[in-house]
């Protein structure tokens, strides 16, 4: 009479690849998302670069590092606990899957945390006190969050960032001096105007003199 209710029970398993498909939706959610953010800390480094900046440059880009690589390990490590979910006997990884996802569960909070708004990114760029307050605490908050190779990666960045934008100043200078050392053609109707004019109209007033002079003996 009817289904017995331990064939509706969820198996951990089950459960298992259930929040490993929810925390995979949650991040692809946040992916898309975040990338807003570090889109505009990259041009809040070049926006300090081009003022002379270089500290609150390092600064956006160490920010946009740790952003990218906590949804890159959130990816892995997801990608990671689903193979041993459907490769593996699930009884000798369950532990494992589960700690795994926990760590997940909080990973995904401190990237839900990141990106709580554009008004947090633009106090990169700030002067006031609450600004430099915030830049400090970020500051010290990726001392203990990135990796030498992440410091490492965040410098070449900057460093092609800064050749990137010299070059353009660079060409930039280049086009103004080739514009300057270009001779200056005057317009051709304010020569006309301020100077062939009266001679045109000179060489109208004399020949009209000898018009006259020609016409004045037969009028006679």
């Amino acid at each position: 009479m009817g289904n017995s209710p331990s064939s509706h029970k969820i198996s951990a398993q089950d459960r298992a690849i259930l929040d490993m498909k929810t925390q995979r939706d949650k991040l692809h959610q946040y992916q898309k998302r975040i990338s807003i953010i570090t889109d505009r800390e990259t041009a809040i480094a070049k926006q300090c670069l081009s003022r002379g900046d270089r500290p609150k440059a390092l600064l956006a880009l160490r920010r946009k590092k740790f952003q990218e690589s906590l949804l890159a390990k959130t990816d892995a490590q997801l990608e990671t606990l689903e193979q041993l979910t459907s490769n593996v006997e699930f009884a000798l990884v369950q532990k494992d899957v589960v700690y795994g996802l926990q760590q997940g569960t909080s990973v995904l909070k401190q990237i839900h945390a990141e990106i709580g708004g554009l008004e947090n990114v633009e106090k990169l760029v700030g002067e006031n006190e609450e600004a430099r307050q915030y830049q400090q605490e970020v500051s010290e908050m990726l001392k203990g969050e990135m990796s030498n190779q992440d410091e490492d990666e965040v410098k070449d960045e900057l460093e092609r960032m800064e050749v990137e934008m010299g070059g353009r100043k660079e060409e930039a200078e280049e086009d103004a001096v080739v514009e300057e050392s270009y001779p200056t053609v005057p317009g051709t109707e304010p020569v006309i105007a301020e100077e062939l004019k009266p001679k045109a109209n000179s060489r109208a007033r004399a020949k009209e003199r000898k018009s006259g002079q020609a016409m004045g003996p037969v009028l006679a």
